[in-house]
This record gives C-alpha cells, structure tokens and sequence, in this order.
C-alpha cells in the first residue's frame, strides 16, 4: 500500500479494545473511511482523531477493512465551533447527517466541500441555526427525496403564496390549495426561504437574516420534512431537540 496524502474531517472515534482506537474520517477523495490507531493515547495522532478536526492526513488505504493513518500536517480544529455547546451541538449533528447520507468508501467531494465550508461559517460565527437549515434542505436529494420549492406541481407558477402538500410531495399554489384538504397551512415565508435555500451559493450566506419566529417555522417543519421523506433518528438532533428546552440557561447572555 502507497502512502497517500488526502484532506479529511474526523466524522467520529470509538475504543477499540484496551488503548486503540477506531476512527472515521470523510476523506475529499475516497469516501468515508474507518481508521485503525494503535496505542491512541500515546499516539502523535492523539490531538487530531478528535471529532470534528480537519488536517491533511496522510494515509495507507485499504479497499476492504481497516486503513491506517501514517501522519497529518495543517490541523484545523474549529475553536470557535468547539467553545460554544449550541454551535458545536449544531455541527456535530451536520456531520452525523453527512455521514448517514452517504454509504463507505464513495467518494462525493462536493459534499466533503458543502460541510467543511458551512463548518467554516459557523466557526466565523454565521447563524449556525440557518446555516443547518440549509444544509438540510440541500443535502435531501442523497437521502432519495427531490422535492421542489420553486413551483407548483399542478401549473408550474412561480412566486405564489405557497402551501405545501405532503400528498404531492411539492407546493401548491392558491388556485389549486383545493387539491390537498389536509395540506400543512404554511406560513408562505417558509417555501419561499426554502426555496432560497436550496440554490443559495457560498457567497451569499453572509446576507441571510432570519427572524426568531421564523427559524421556529422553518425548524417545524423541516423536521416534518426529514420525519416523513428520509426517517432517520440521529442522537445529535435529539440533544438538540432537547437543548432548546434547557439550554437557555447556559447562554453566554442569560
């Protein structure tokens, strides 16, 4: 096995028997991968198998079972992310949807691109809420559910006061609200701001301003969204679920 050197984000580490360690990084060029380290807590590498660290690693790969770690260089660590509960709690759960949207040893390094750079944002200290919701909207089609924001699925109009219709799995426009009795009665600002979401670009994430009562409204029904079209339960968007109840009293400005 050749030594290749490769930019990774560490998803997860687990023990693996009395000092090793099993770790998984999402690599840019060869998937997601799990990581053999033998005597961790003596290992130079002790510092970067934390999650949610990025360095340039350089590694054996191996197409079946474990591969192995040789050494790493320009480890970034994300310290703003890593002082706050709510930002780190947000990113710990985008890097768990990261990992179940994709399956072992694929290589999507557009996806590698989309999470390290919103991760970037939230480090810089962008609406970690909003930057989540986007990263939730963009990333359903891996997950198998390609619902379109933009129009109606009856007349294709653009622009209306969108209601959603989980029955047509897509937007309704007023003329045709009659298609679905028991569609979700949205506040319109949702699809029109999902619908933002799902072409929004890098460089225009810094412009995005969002309203309290809005994200409650956008967080609803995204969650409707993942409970009905993809149906996974991520153990990092229960202790954010749960953060919201509690978590008041830990902010910086309570």
């Amino acid at each position: 096995m050749e030594i290749k050197e490769m930019r990774g984000l560490i998803l997860y580490n687990r023990n693996y028997r009395e000092d090793d360690k099993l770790v998984k990084i999402f690599t840019e060029t060869a998937g997601k991968r799990m990581f053999f380290i033998k005597h961790a807590s003596k290992s130079k590498l002790s510092s970067v198998i934390q999650p949610l660290t990025q360095a340039n690693f350089l590694v054996k790969l191996n197409d079946v079972g474990l591969s192995y770690i040789h050494d790493y260089h320009d480890a970034n660590l994300y310290k703003v992310i890593n002082e706050d509960i709510f930002v780190l709690s947000y990113a710990t759960y985008l890097v768990a949807l990261a990992d179940a949207a994709i399956i072992d040893n694929q290589p999507d390094p557009h996806l590698f691109a989309f999470l390290v750079k919103t991760l970037e944002l939230m480090n810089e200290g962008l609406d970690y809420e909003i930057l989540t919701n986007i990263f939730e909207v963009q990333i359903l089609e891996r997950f198998g559910a390609q619902l379109n924001f933009h129009e109606c699925v009856f007349c294709h109009r653009v622009g209306q006061r969108f209601d959603f219709s989980y029955q047509y799995s897509g937007l309704l426009c007023p003329k045709h609200y009659d298609k679905d009795l028991k569609r979700s009665q949205l506040d319109p600002n949702v699809p029109y701001l999902l619908d933002k979401f799902q072409s929004v670009q890098f460089d225009e994430l810094r412009t995005i301003s969002v309203k309290p009562e809005m994200k409650q409204k956008l967080r609803h029904f995204i969650d409707g969204i993942y409970d009905n079209y993809v149906g996974i339960q991520l153990k990092s968007k229960k202790f954010i679920d749960d953060l919201s109840k509690w978590g008041d009293v830990m902010r910086k400005d309570s």
